[in-house]
């Protein structure tokens, strides 16, 4: 997964208050999937186990669907032993060539998916991941062969007998310019002629579907004392009702289906079917990340599975009984992603395979039988300081490379640090990292600095300084 785009939706939605999905159009191998959870299997850690280790663990966990996020060829090779749907993925910096040159796309087949098909079961392939989240110059032209790019997968794909792969791209909310009420839903002015119109006019052609990264954590920790949060965990007992519908919804996942569903609409594509490529809850995050937790990440994905696996299927208001089938987000905690903590914990595992929560892929267990879990305590947004400090056992020589960094930016930032200096004593690489991290994330955190530094710091509660050295804090709340 990209770097989560934060959906900016309307806060008066909670205040008032796997593959892919089949819409009107019938596939009988997407509906074979439609009662199957898919997992997404990202690799960015350096504790996770090898490729054959993961697959077991995602055999055990009875997952019907795996998402990778690239075509590695040892997994795929792996996965022929197995009867797992796969997803592949092209990477976004291979768009534009692909985009501009058939012989580019069939190369990527020919190295991607002729090796293994069809003893590997790959169902899907996506082009890009989030493409649309980005707007540099460099981004833009990325938008511009999004779909020549899909048009010449899907050539190569069919040049070579093979017809039942599905070729998509996953988009996050971000997409939209507005998304409260649903009916409301309308794509962003940049996009929507240029890249939707001619994105959906491909979908469907191909019988393919709209692939969507959703979250309702981001909206909801928007403003978590005023939304609420059962009505993101699919636990509450109000309800919403559009009122340009009349629809009624009774949680913040169908409510931001919806939103796409109308905006498909309103260009002239009204039953393209979708597919919920990622969604989670983080089970853990920074201080000031209110609600990333085990309990509610559990409760999340206990209760998205149950919907989704519903026979028959509950759809959603806008598309009564339609399945949707979904992939969770993810397989692992991936401790080397960059950003705020719950970027690196959205894990249903830890890495040595025990889970990090109970969790029935098949919809089926009562929630009475799963362990109880430990009662949250950042339900509430925390109030208080933080403090920005190097993480115990950290390499000397990386904290050096990261003060160096710390120090770079401005001179104010390490000023304490100088010889002579109120913060100079102890002559240590672990203190003066943590004071420049300090430092540094005061300064900078309205610029969107993270507390993170390629993962040697961490937040802190505790007040690391001492009489003659106050380090610069964070106020929360």
């Amino acid at each position: 997964m990209t770097p989560f785009a934060l959906f900016l939706f309307t806060l008066l939605a909670l205040s008032s208050s796997c593959c892919s999905a089949i819409g009107p159009q019938n596939n009988r191998t997407v509906l074979a999937l439609a009662s199957r959870i898919g997992i997404n299997y990202g690799k960015l850690g350096n504790n996770l186990p090898f490729p054959y280790q993961s697959i077991n663990l995602i055999k055990t966990i009875k997952a019907g669907h795996v998402k990778l996020y690239d075509a590695d060829p040892e997994t795929l090779k792996l996965l022929s032993t197995t009867n797992l749907y796969v997803t592949i993925m092209v990477p976004n910096n291979q768009i534009i060539s692909i985009g501009a040159d058939q012989a580019a796309a069939d190369n990527w087949v020919a190295t991607n998916v002729l090796p293994f098909h069809p003893q590997t079961r790959i169902r899907f392939v996506l082009v890009g991941n989030e493409v649309l989240s980005y707007s540099s110059d460099q981004d833009k032209q990325i938008w511009a062969n999004l779909v020549p790019a899909m048009r010449k997968v899907v050539n190569s794909l069919r040049a070579r007998g093979i017809h039942n792969i599905k070729v998509g791209t996953p988009l996050a909310m971000d997409a939209l310019r507005s998304s409260f009420p649903p009916s409301s839903g309308t794509f962003r002015e940049d996009i929507a002629v240029p890249v939707m119109l001619p994105l959906l006019k491909f979908l469907n052609g191909t019988n393919s579907f709209f692939f969507l990264d959703v979250y309702p954590y981001f909206p909801w920790s928007t403003d978590p004392v005023n939304n609420h949060l059962d009505f993101a965990l699919f636990e509450s007992n109000s309800t919403y009702t559009d009122p340009q519908t009349g629809l009624v919804y009774t949680n913040l996942l169908d409510q931001m289906l919806d939103s796409v569903i109308f905006a498909m609409t309103k260009l002239g594509y009204p039953n393209i079917s979708l597919a919920i490529s990622e969604t989670g809850w983080p089970n853990d995050g920074d201080i000031h990340e209110t609600g990333a937790n085990i309990v509610n990440a559990a409760t999340y994905n206990r209760n998205l599975i149950k919907k989704m696996t519903a026979n028959p299927p509950l759809g959603t208001p806008a598309r009564r009984g339609a399945p949707i089938p979904t992939f969770l987000f993810s397989l692992f905690n991936e401790n080397q992603k960059p950003g705020s903590g719950t970027e690196r914990h959205w894990g249903i595992l830890n890495p040595d395979g025990t889970p990090i929560y109970d969790i029935d892929f098949s919809g089926r267990r009562s929630f009475s039988g799963f362990d109880s879990l430990p009662k949250p305590s950042n339900n509430v947004p925390f109030k208080g300081n933080v403090w920005c400090v190097a993480v115990d056992g950290a390499d000397e020589a990386e904290l050096g490379q990261a003060l160096n960094f710390a120090c770079g930016r401005s001179n104010a930032t390490c000023a304490a640090l100088a010889p002579g200096g109120e913060c100079y004593a102890p002559v240590t690489v672990t203190w003066h990292a943590s004071y420049a991290f300090s430092s540094y994330w005061a300064q900078f955190r309205n610029q969107s600095s993270q507390c993170y530094f390629n993962g040697l710091a961490r937040e802190t509660t505790t007040n690391p300084g001492n009489e003659r050295c106050k380090f610069p804090s964070v106020t929360l709340g």
